[in-house]
């Protein structure tokens, strides 16, 4: 986790082929929200993307580096007080040329905060 302690996973599960849904409880407590905003905490767009990425290489069991990132949409504001809980949808794939895609919507309660599409390399260790 690149962050410390900045949320934990409550659940983590496949529904479907290449499906999984992921519960996660965000720490509003977290020294980045003293940043982002004083008085008004916003999860930063950064955080919600960095979460994705190690999701997506816990299911995978790999390492990843971002190639691309598409159709990135922030829809609402996640006010960590006020919902702190999010549900992320995830739809993973892998080529054959090692390539990880990934679409996500996530939301809090039944809002979409975001979506978007990414593309990972594994990293060889």
């Amino acid at each position: 986790m690149l962050l410390q302690d900045f949320y934990t996973i409550t659940s983590l599960e496949k529904t479907a082929e290449s499906k999984y849904l992921a519960m996660i409880l965000i720490n509003e407590e977290h020294d980045v929200f003293n940043g982002h905003f004083p008085g008004n905490p916003i999860m930063p767009g950064v955080c919600m993307m960095q979460i994705i990425k190690e999701l997506t290489e816990q299911i995978t069991e790999s390492s990843l580096f971002m190639q691309s990132l598409s159709n990135v949409k922030f829809m609402a504001l996640i006010n960590p007080f006020n919902t702190p809980e999010l549900r992320l949808e995830l739809d993973i794939t892998t080529t054959e040329d090692d390539l990880v895609k990934v679409k996500n919507i996530s939301y809090f309660n039944e809002t979409v905060a975001l979506k978007l599409s990414s593309v990972y390399r594994k990293i060889e260790s």
